[in-house]
Formats: structure tokens, C-alpha cells, sequence
């Protein structure tokens, strides 16, 4: 059975890559850029765009030398790394391109072919010229890779031969004065590059035949950098001797210059000839295997992943990039398809840049044998958007919608890979950096950070416990929920795999979820709370439901000790399972003198509160018992400034009861029976009096709605509430006023 037939780095890398290069562009678009940009112009703009090629080069040779490559090329190298939705969107762009950049070699085929048989210049002439030629080259890549590669040779050595006959030409055309700069009339240099970016898109050509390769590891990065090498030579060369030997108003108007300047023209025609066709075929190469690979990966439709042979060469990927170029050709008009060519080429090479970027920045597995600095890939990845954005901002924003779509597209479809992609492992980086810096600095005095270990439990209303915790941990606070699971009997717990609980509420809601074996519910909390976290990120708070007759609890009273000793916030919900949080319009803060750091921690919790959508419209109280008779402007006076701290807008309420001297649960009864949710500080009281605390509570929870019991840590500040201070400074200054007037 005879073997597959296989290339090495010059057949089946340097070879079509060089002869992309050196193409269509440097024979029939060189010229009219330098006529227009002058020589530095035209230089500044050769090296700015090969700055792309070889950032881009380096990038996809290094990647290429750390994972195995298959057929697919750069399609293969991005989804093997950042993964299918990115790799796709891309493969299917660059896709597009290769077939769009068919139309632009053939068109400029037709303008020399036409103007050097005079066969007619209108664009339906050069469209006519271009299918006949489109249909010889698929016919010849449908019926041998191996004879189109090793005809690859002989259109090599005519450009050889061109380019040899070029400098050895005539000087007929030679300018007084030699143009440095852009003259007046040019076009601008956007434009300019626009139309010769192209130029230098061919290094793709080689990479997109890494299915055919012997060694890819080896070839790619050969074979890529030695043909964008040869390439900048050749165009800065080029652009020197053109603008030292022709005038520049020549190279503007006169396309077929070459030919007429070259020792021997026919040998001109033959290098145009060559290049132009072998680029063309060197797309309908490489296009169809990038279509075949996604294919095979489920991207594209299957039916384009059938090959043909032993090769199994992509027959149906073939006749798809046939309609595509002759689309382009029917537009007829190189600069183009050369404009339209340069954005997706410069949109895939921004990505293949990043991707490398990524990938070295933040895979530790990532330990490529052609090693190049990181940066060149940031580099290359802000080059290519930003030339994008000085030519054509509206197309950029068109090219990167086009590819977002894809890229959402891809993502909703959920194609898998046996294979890791790398944002894993920058996320992995990005969380590790940030709890570095976290934990390297520990601000006593920030903003509450909420870090909620929630134990929800099973019961029909715990969608809206969650529901609350997620709202009270704010938009960057994290929420853990944990199911204890009694198990009295089993020594064995949980696998870690098991522990995981991925629950749709939980990943609506954005709450991380775990479960665990316990022999003892209250001592698998305290355990939790003693173990769970890790530096960074430590839990702050613990949150559940209210525990209605554990009044007499041993068991429950040293969990609260254990909770209260290790200087956890603590959260309980009282939840009323009628009224639930009613129209969430409504919530009262209700303080005491005691309950100073209980009131940071509410003011704390309504923010993130009116923070939250389904309670964007909530009026906010803050209800102050008032039992000295202080007077109420004051009080007023300091909460406001209080409130006013923390950004919250609040209706502040003060509450005499320095005559009646009713009891606090009583008035909480006669100003929030119908309030929404009603937030309550839990006292400092001695554990023995836990069951009367409890009792307390519950007959208060009887006669109003969904309540939340507060009990903050030490870490909050304590806010001055006990105005009975200021009262008694001011009694003693008017008694010593008064005994200074008596004497």
C-alpha cells in the first residue's frame, strides 16, 4: 500500500509561502505605492506590515512547536489553544480570506494577462479571464496536491528569473528627482497600505499545509520565517530600485511598468504569470484543508470534513472555496478585494498573536522548543488592531462583530475538544495574581467585601434564602451554599468530584455549591466555618435560616459560641412564607444605642440591597428608638451624616419613647408589620440567655414579615449612637454656667 505523500520545509512551507509573497501585489501594486508614498513612505509601510508577518510568524511558529499539529494549520493551533469558539471564529474568517485573497491573485492575473495579449481592460474582461483561470487551477488541485506543489518549482524560478531581468532593465524612466515623501495628488498612506498588506499575508499558505507535512514542529518554523525574510529583502529592494530608476508619476498611472523596464520582458510576463497563478493555487491549497479541519471538529458542516484518496484530499471544501473566490472575482476590481482581503487577514493575526500571548503568560504546560519574548506577541496582537483601526474603523468594528458573532455562535453550540484551551489557565493566573495583591494588603477600614458561607437547607421556600444572600453579597461579594448531608453510620466521605454541586438556580443565581457528609449537623457548620477558605479570600459571614425551637439546644448554643469566638458576621432570616418579601419596596433598619456596629453592617447590606434589581425601587428606613429624650434634631443630625458616608438615601425615623418606655420588640411591631423586610440587630447577650433571646424572637417574627436578624463582626466601626453622652456634656455646661452667675 503505498504511503501518504509528505513535504518538508521548503516544498511544503517555504515554497507557497514565498511564492504568495512575492505575488500580485509586488508585481502590479508595488509601484503605484511607491509612486504615491514616496520612497520612505513605501519603506515605512513595507516595514510596518511586515512587522505583522514576523510577529505573527514568530507567534504561530513557537505555538506550533510546543502542541501537535494536524491538518487545519492556524485554524488547528487556535482552538488547540484559546479553544473551539475562538479557533473557529477565526479558522472561519482566515477561511473566507484565503478565499477572498483567490479573487485578487486572479484578478490581477487578468489586468497583466489582458493588457499583454490585448485582450480587452473593461472589468467584465478581467472577471472573464479570471473564472477561465480559476476553473484550470481547481481542476488541477482536484487532480494532484503533489503535481500543483511540484509545478510550485518552476514558477519559483521565474520569479527568480523576473526579478533578475527587473534589476538588470532598462533606465529610460528615470526620475530628476528622486520622491522621498508623498507628493501632492497621492493618495494617503491608508490606503496605500490597504491595498499592499496582502503582500505579506502569504506566510499562511505554508501553515495551512501542516496536515501534509513530515515534521510540522520543524518546517512551520523554517519554512514561515525564512519566506517572510526573503520577502522584506525583496520589497525594500524593490521599492529602492523603483524609486531611483522610475518616475514617480509612471509608477501612479502605469501598472505594467515591469515589463517595460525589465532586460527581457517575457521573462517579467512569466514571473507575473507564475506568481499570481501560484498564489491563487497556494489558496486553493490551503483554504479547503482549513475548511476540512473545522469540519472534522464539528465547526462547519460535515459534509465539507469527506476527502478524497489516499491524501483524502477536500474535495467538497474545494468546490466551496471556488464559489467564494469567483464571488470575489465578480467584483472585478483589485484594490478592492485587496481592502476587503487586508481585515480579515489583520483580524486573524491580531487573535493568532494574542493567542500565543496568552498561552505563554498563562499555561504552565505551554514549554515551546522555538522559544521567542512574550511581548512580541502583545506586540503583534496591537499592531494588527491598531492598523485596523487607522485604516477603518467602521470595518474593524465590522470584521470583530462578524467574528463575536461567530465566536457566541460557537460558544452556544458547545463543540468539544479532547483538549484544554487556555483561558483555564488564564483565569487561573488573573485569580492567583489578585490574591496575591489581596492578601498582601489588609485594610482594616475598607468597604465590606461580603464572602457568605450560606447553609440554605432543603426546604420549599430556600430559593428565596439564596435568592437574599446573593442580593445581600453585592455584586462582587461570593456566595458558597453548603448542603450538610447526616450520615451517622458512614465513615467515608464524599469524593471531592461529588462534593461539587452544579444545580441550574445555583449557576443563575452565580452561587458556588458544595456538599459533605456530617455526623452532627452543628458540628459540621462549625467545622466549615473553622476550615472553609484560603488566604485572599476568606469567608466573613455566615448565613441560614432562623432555627425556630432550638431554644434548649446544647448542641446549638457552642456552634454560636464557636461562630461568635471566631468573629463571624452573622445572618439569619426569618422568612414569612406568606407574605415572602412581598412587592420588595419596603426595608426598615432598626437601631438601638447598642447596636453601633450592627448599624454599619445594615447600612452596608442596604446598599447592596437597592444595588439589586428586583429591589431597584425600594424605600429604605432607618427607625431609632429614642429612650433618653434626646432631642430629636440632633439624632437626626447624626444619622444623616452617618447615612450620608455610606451613599445610601434613606427616610429616617425617630421613634420617642422616653415616657412610654415600651419594649423594642413591642415598637418593631407597630412600625414594620407590613414592611417587606425588616432588618433587626442581634444584642450582645450572654449565651446562658439564649432560650429567652430565642423565645423573644420568635414572638416578635409572629407579627411582622420576612425578617433578618444582623450580628456584625468586630472589623466593623462602631457608630457613636449613644447620644445620652452629648445630653449629659451639655446638662453639666448649663450647671456650670448657672453656678458662675450665682457667685
Amino acid at each position: 500500500m503505498p504511503k501518504k505523500q509528505k513535504f518538508g520545509a521548503f516544498a511544503g512551507v517555504f515554497t507557497p509561502s514565498i511564492l504568495t509573497i512575492l505575488g500580485v501585489i509586488m508585481y502590479m501594486r508595488l509601484g503605484w505605492v511607491v509612486g504615491n508614498e514616496g520612497l520612505i513612505g513605501a519603506i515605512t509601510i513595507i516595514i510596518i506590515a511586515h512587522i505583522i508577518a514576523i510577529t505573527t510568524g514568530l507567534s504561530v511558529s513557537s505555538v506550533a512547536t510546543d502542541k501537535k499539529i494536524g491538518a487545519g494549520g492556524i485554524y488547528y493551533v487556535l482552538s488547540r489553544s484559546m479553544g473551539v469558539p475562538i479557533g473557529g471564529s477565526i479558522g472561519i474568517a482566515l477561511y473566507v480570506g484565503t478565499a477572498f485573497s483567490i479573487a485578487l491573485y486572479l484578478i490581477g492575473f487578468a489586468e497583466s494577462f489582458n493588457g499583454y495579449f490585448d485582450l480587452g481592460m473593461t472589468i467584465n474582461d478581467y472577471r472573464i479571464t479570471g473564472t477561465i483561470a480559476l476553473v484550470l487551477l481547481t481542476a488541477l488541485a482536484l487532480i494532484s496536491t503533489s503535481v500543483a506543489l511540484k509545478a510550485q518549482f518552476f514558477i519559483l524560478t521565474a520569479i527568480i528569473i523576473s526579478l533578475l531581468s527587473i534589476f538588470l532593465g532598462t533606465r529610460e524612466f528615470a526620475p530628476e528627482t528622486v520622491h522621498m515623501v508623498a507628493t501632492e495628488g497621492s493618495v494617503t498612506m491608508e490606503v496605500a497600505f490597504a491595498i499592499f498588506f496582502p503582500a505579506v499575508t502569504g506566510f499562511t499558505a505554508g501553515i495551512a499545509m501542516s496536515g501534509d507535512l513530515k515534521d510540522p514542529k520543524k518546517s512551520i518554523p523554517v519554512g514561515t520565517l525564512s519566506a517572510i525574510g526573503v520577502g522584506l529583502l525583496v520589497y525594500i529592494g524593490l521599492a529602492i530600485f523603483m524609486a531611483y530608476n522610475i518616475n514617480s508619476e509612471v509608477l501612479k498611472t502605469d501598472y505594467n511598468i515591469l515589463m517595460k523596464i525589465a532586460l527581457f520582458a517575457p521573462a517579467v510576463v512569466a514571473g507575473i504569470w507564475g506568481a499570481t497563478l501560484s498564489s491563487a493555487l497556494g489558496g486553493i491549497l490551503g483554504g479547503p484543508r482549513i475548511l476540512q479541519a473545522m469540519s472534522i471538529d464539528k465547526v462547519t458542516p460535515k459534509i465539507f470534513s469527506k476527502g478524497r484518496g489516499l491524501n483524502n484530499e477536500p474535495v467538497n471544501a474545494l468546490l466551496l472555496v471556488f464559489l467564494i473566490a469567483e464571488a470575489g472575482i465578480l467584483i472585478g476590481e483589485l484594490d478592492v478585494i485587496a481592502r476587503v482581503v487586508s481585515m480579515f487577514y489583520l483580524t486573524a493575526y491580531g487573535f493568532i498573536n494574542i493567542s500565543y500571548f496568552l498561552e505563554s503568560w498563562a499555561n504552565p504546560d505551554f514549554q515551546p522548543s522555538f522559544k521567542i519574548k512574550r511581548w512580541i506577541g502583545l506586540l503583534g496582537f496591537i499592531a494588527s488592531f491598531g492598523v485596523m483601526f487607522k485604516l477603518d474603523m467602521l470595518a474593524m468594528l465590522g470584521a470583530l462583530t462578524v467574528i463575536g458573532g461567530l465566536y457566541f455562535w460557537l460558544q452556544r453550540k458547545e463543540v468539544k475538544l479532547q483538549s484544554n484551551d487556555v483561558w483555564r489557565s488564564v483565569w487561573e493566573n488573573i485569580v492567583n495574581a489578585g490574591l496575591k495583591q489581596i492578601d498582601a494588603k489588609v485594610d482594616e477600614d475598607s468597604n465590606w467585601n461580603p464572602n457568605i458561607i450560606l447553609f440554605s437547607g432543603e426546604s420549599d421556600h430556600r430559593h428565596y434564602l439564596l435568592e437574599l444572600a446573593k442580593t445581600v453579597s453585592g455584586r462582587t461579594g461570593i456566595v458558597t451554599n453548603f448542603k450538610l448531608i447526616l450520615d451517622k453510620d458512614s465513615k467515608r466521605p464524599l469524593k471531592r468530584a461529588e462534593q461539587v454541586v452544579r444545580d441550574e438556580t445555583f449557576k443563575e443565581l452565580g452561587i458556588f455549591a458544595r456538599q459533605i457528609k456530617v455526623n452532627n449537623i452543628y458540628q459540621g457548620i462549625t467545622n466549615i466555618a473553622t476550615t472553609f477558605g484560603f488566604s485572599g479570600v476568606e469567608p466573613n459571614t455566615i448565613m441560614m435560616g432562623w432555627p425556630k425551637g432550638l431554644e434548649n439546644s446544647k448542641e446549638y448554643s457552642e456552634m454560636t459560641e464557636t461562630l461568635l469566638f471566631l468573629d463571624y458576621n452573622l445572618l439569619y432570616l426569618d422568612f414569612d412564607r406568606k407574605a415572602k418579601f412581598g412587592n420588595y419596596q419596603t426595608v426598615d433598619l432598626w437601631w438601638r444605642e447598642t447596636d453601633s456596629k450592627n448599624a454599619e453592617m445594615m447600612l452596608n447590606i442596604a446598599r447592596f440591597i437597592i444595588a439589586s434589581p428586583m429591589w431597584n425601587k425600594t424605600n429604605i428606613r432607618v427607625l431609632f428608638v429614642n429612650n433618653n429624650n434626646v432631642d430629636k434634631k440632633i439624632i437626626r443630625k447624626k444619622i444623616s451624616k452617618l447615612v450620608e458616608d455610606l451613599r445610601v438615601n434613606v427616610e429616617i425615623k425617630i421613634i420617642n419613647n422616653a415616657v412610654e418606655q415600651k419594649a423594642f420588640y413591642d415598637i418593631i411591631k407597630d412600625y414594620s408589620e407590613f414592611t417587606d423586610l425588616t432588618l433587626v440587630g442581634i444584642p450582645n447577650y450572654k449565651i446562658e440567655k439564649q432560650a429567652e433571646f430565642i423565645l423573644k424572637t420568635n414572638h416578635l417574627f409572629k407579627s411582622i414579615g420576612s425578617t433578618l436578624l444582623v450580628k456584625a463582626a468586630d472589623n466593623f466601626n462602631v457608630l457613636d449612637l449613644d447620644f445620652t453622652k452629648r445630653k449629659k456634656s451639655k446638662a453639666k455646661s448649663r450647671s456650670g454656667y448657672l453656678k458662675s452667675r450665682k457667685r
